[in-house]
């Protein structure tokens, strides 16, 4: 296996990874908490799914012949607070735009990270723009966990290691060698 195909891998694993724990944190939510903005210009859980999914359909749609900021994506829309969702829409936006990313990727040659890729007609490797990406979507998951856990509150299932629960994850891991 070359150095290409090992990171086209592993980037798969690690956006997998991200997707799961958003997964994880949608089967704990309600639709209300799902569309629940939790302060003044701040953005619900739903908005940053809307987001995610625009940004993702844009960016890899076409990711190796067009600029990944497409001119049917309408960004601004993707903040608006007014449109409530239900948690079926959302989580179809959701699958949408993974889906969008993952078919991408699995297309990619390791030969393709070098090609140049625009967004916004600025110039990057593909293996950059992919960096971009992981980056901001890890981001977003990361604000939907942190809303997920702030309104669970003592009703969360963590989705690591919970508080207190270091030594014993250990010793199971280290059973596993």
């Amino acid at each position: 296996m070359n150095l290409g195909q090992l990171y086209l891998d592993s980037t798969k694993k690690q956006f997998r990874a991200y997707k799961k724990l958003g997964d994880n944190t949608f089967t704990q939510l309600s639709e209300e908490e799902l569309n629940r903005i939790p302060a003044a210009d701040s953005n619900s859980i739903a908005i940053i799914v809307k987001h995610m999914h625009g940004n993702l359909l844009s960016r890899f749609t076409n990711f190796l012949t067009e600029d990944g900021e497409k001119p049917w994506r309408q960004r601004e829309e993707e903040f608006n607070p007014g449109q409530h969702l239900s948690k079926n829409e959302l989580l179809q936006l959701w699958e949408e735009g993974w889906n969008c990313l993952f078919n991408t990727l699995d297309q990619l040659e390791p030969d393709d990270l070098v090609k140049t890729v625009t967004i916004r007609t600025e110039p990057h490797s593909a293996l950059d723009a992919i960096n971009r990406q992981l980056a901001h979507h890890a981001s977003h998951v990361g604000q939907i966990v942190y809303l997920g856990k702030l309104y669970r509150q003592t009703n969360w299932q963590s989705l690591s290691i919970p508080r207190g629960g270091t030594a014993s994850f250990n010793e199971k891991m280290a059973g596993k060698s």
